[in-house]
């Protein structure tokens, strides 16, 4: 039987009764079973640092649970979790062991603690999902000195099925087949509600103890499935803190059920190393006064036949140190303009302070205006004009960052100058690597192999690249039957191209970018574009330099590869015409939102919205919605398609220089609806990172 009300209460009781006592010191936020701030299995009032990311894995008995979170913002957060229960049809023959959910969860700050208030959340658990795991809660959280925390909360749904106080705002309706997957705001903080608690008492600088009273039954598990047996409404464990990112727990979980969690707590604003280690910067070569020196500052070295290629010499030798490569070089008495191709540094600004070093080593002492166009896959993505006697003056100042960007200018690339000076030995080129490749699909569900890359650039934006994938190691359910989908297979499938195709040819396809015009980028790509599907892909971009907005036009013609990795087309009759047009905003601080508007590879019409939040150190979180016109079947176990992705560059963790990364695109699995083609080379992410929405927050690094 549930517990008196009072007694249930009593936690939130002693809370506010000493709110006032708290000192000012605090135990920071710890995370609970779901990878949310919280007690045990219950949530609490708190909120994490800005941008704290975490991993976590748990393992309830029968459950087995793991959970990415994001501290979206200061207040605002979310989750994406997999859950899979072990003996689901214990009590019925079937010959389905297992039952696994995927859920999104979101929780918002209403109220900071204070010292005479406690801190209050207010969250959404699986709020999209069929409301058989779906909770509304708020919680109040405060601190006690540095080593004791009190939660008191009130929870609806799941939270709301132990030791009920009536519901307070109506009847929890019921939610009909064509809900499941959509935000179920009707039953939102309706039907039955109750309290919970919870109290953590620090007991060491890495040991905290945890208790709390569930407001949770467990109905289905206990009485509907059998696999828990519920007997108490408390739970207890320790937690142990290793370092500032490791966390394990063992609890005493229902008074039946032991339990086991370990969170990887990572912050994106902070590299794990510190910084990136690399070679150290050159110092700004001063001129001579002129007075002092009139023949430095000469301009008849202009005419020397063996100028240009003597500059150009020098320039790259200082260059290839930092793994930055001259394009071309153009050059007058008083103004040089070199495009450049970085390689190996993560910072486009890094990159181009020491192009600004390097040229005032080399350029004779009348030149005055460095220009420096970064140029990616043969286009010039913007130009940076720096001026030489600033360079000279500013490098010892204080804030001498922020100085040499209000005198600097960024504008668009322009054409390439006429008197351009190239590199016969640069075109074509051919370059390859095989590296780990790691696929996480779901926070428990992963893969791991080897992914053999090239590329032979032929000219400057006329680019011929493949891939080759073989997988080594995973845990995914790969049966390769065929795809049930009432829509066109062309991503519920993918576990035959898993299955049939290892190793498999990912991708082998002929790439053309260009500027036609200023402002205006392009690209047009033919051949095997992804492992599904092959085809020609054309791009045209509009993105200014300076302008948070982009619009983008593409279109695209693909037929259904075979599932064996190799050329053919034969087991799939089906090919598409796609298109979007696509609006891209930078809303500052890191936050990108795009819109998507078009039809998608099923031929559904219907349009995407992401947000991702970009860190300077290279971080990329971020989640997107899809909604279309198809039939509910084809989004596999959603209404609509959504998802959650993330991108760890590698220097992050090990702080050597490169620009490689890691990542994960999490969403629920084979749905056919909303799936939009997969091309390497999109042009807003290629041309955005030499622009100023991506340059100025980056720009202390223009002098490391």
């Amino acid at each position: 039987m549930p517990l008196p009300r009072f007694v249930a209460l009593a936690p939130i009781a002693v809370t506010a009764a000493l709110c006032g006592s708290a000192a000012s010191a605090e135990l920071p936020p710890s995370l609970n079973l779901s990878g949310q701030p919280g007690v045990i299995d219950m949530p609490s009032g708190e909120a994490r640092e800005d941008a704290a990311f975490s991993f976590s894995a748990a393992f309830l008995g029968p459950v087995t649970r793991g959970t990415i979170s994001f501290q979206i913002s200061e207040r605002l957060s979310g989750s994406f979790r997999f859950q899979t229960w072990r003996d689901w049809n214990r009590l019925f023959p079937s010959d389905d062991t297992e039952f696994s959910d995927r859920s999104f969860d979101l929780r918002y700050l209403i109220l900071r603690e204070s010292p005479l208030l406690p801190a209050v959340s207010i969250g959404l658990i699986d709020f999209t999902g069929d409301g058989r795991f779906s909770s509304e809660y708020i919680a109040a959280t405060k601190n006690f000195g540095e080593r004791v925390k009190v939660t008191g909360g009130l929870g609806w749904g799941r939270l709301g099925s132990y030791g009920s106080i009536g519901a307070p705002f109506g009847d929890r309706p019921a939610l009909t087949e064509g809900d499941f997957g959509k935000p179920n705001a009707g039953q939102w903080f309706r039907g039955d509600a109750a309290p919970f608690a919870g109290v953590e008492i620090r007991l060491t600088d890495t040991w905290t103890f945890k208790g709390e009273y569930s407001s949770d039954a467990h109905l289905l598990e206990d009485a509907g499935r059998g696999i828990i047996d519920r007997a108490s409404p408390f739970n207890f464990g320790f937690e142990y803190q290793r370092g500032p990112s490791v966390r394990y727990g063992i609890y005493a979980l229902h008074g039946t059920e032991v339990g086991f969690v370990f969170h990887l707590l990572l912050d994106p604003k902070n590299r794990v190393t510190g910084g990136v280690m690399g070679p150290a910067p050159v110092v700004v070569k001063t001129r001579p006064v002129r007075t002092a020196d009139p023949e430095a500052h000469d301009a008849g070295w202009v005419t020397q036949a063996d100028a240009g290629p003597l500059l150009r010499q020098n320039l790259a030798r200082r260059l290839a140190v930092d793994g930055i490569v001259i394009e071309n070089l153009a050059f007058t008495a008083s103004t040089v303009q070199v495009r450049i191709r970085n390689n190996r540094i993560d910072a486009g600004a890094q990159a181009i302070g020491r192009t600004a070093r390097a040229l005032s080593h080399v350029m004779p002492a009348s030149v005055e205006l460095f220009e420096i166009v970064p140029v990616v896959n043969g286009i010039g993505a913007s130009r940076i004009t720096i001026r030489r006697s600033d360079l000279e003056a500013l490098e010892y100042a204080p804030d001498n960052a922020t100085l040499l960007r209000e005198r600097v200018a960024i504008t668009d690339a322009g054409p390439l100058p006429a008197n351009a000076i190239g590199d016969d030995g640069l075109y074509p080129s051919f370059h390859w690597g095989l590296r780990p490749a790691f696929r996480m699909v779901e926070p428990m569900k992963f893969e791991f192999g080897a992914r053999l890359s090239a590329a032979y650039d032929l000219r400057p934006g006329l680019i011929l690249q493949g891939s080759i994938y073989g997988n080594i190691l995973d845990n995914l359910d790969r049966t390769g039957a065929p795809s049930t989908s009432s829509l066109p297979p062309v991503r519920s499938d993918a576990g035959r191209y898993s299955k049939f195709g290892n190793p498999a040819l990912e991708s082998l396809a002929l790439a053309w970018f260009a500027r036609p015009a200023e402002d205006f980028f392009t690209r047009v790509s033919f051949g095997y574009l992804e492992r599904m599907h092959a085809g020609i892909s054309t791009e045209v971009l509009w993105k200014p330099v300076d302008s948070p907005l982009a619009l983008g036009v593409e279109l695209n013609y693909t037929k259904q590869r075979d599932t064996d990795g190799l050329l053919g087309f034969d087991e799939y009759d089906y090919d598409v015409v796609t298109g979007h047009v696509s609006a891209y905003y930078d809303f500052g601080n890191g936050y990108l939102g795009q819109l998507d508007l078009g039809r998608y590879l099923a031929g559904d019409v219907g349009a995407t919205i992401a947000v991702d939040r970009v860190f300077v150190n290279g971080w990329r979180v971020g989640a997107f919605a899809t909604l279309t016109d198809a039939d509910e079947d084809g989004l596999g176990e959603a209404a609509f398609d959504k998802g959650v992705r993330f991108s760890v560059p590698l220097n992050w963790a090990l702080g050597n220089q490169g620009k490689q990364t890691m990542g994960a695109t999490m969403r629920v699995p084979g749905g056919d609806a909303g799936a939009r083609l997969e091309v390497n080379g999109r042009l807003h992410d290629l041309i955005r990172d030499y622009h100023t929405g991506a340059l100025d927050p980056e720009w202390g690094r223009v002098w490391r």
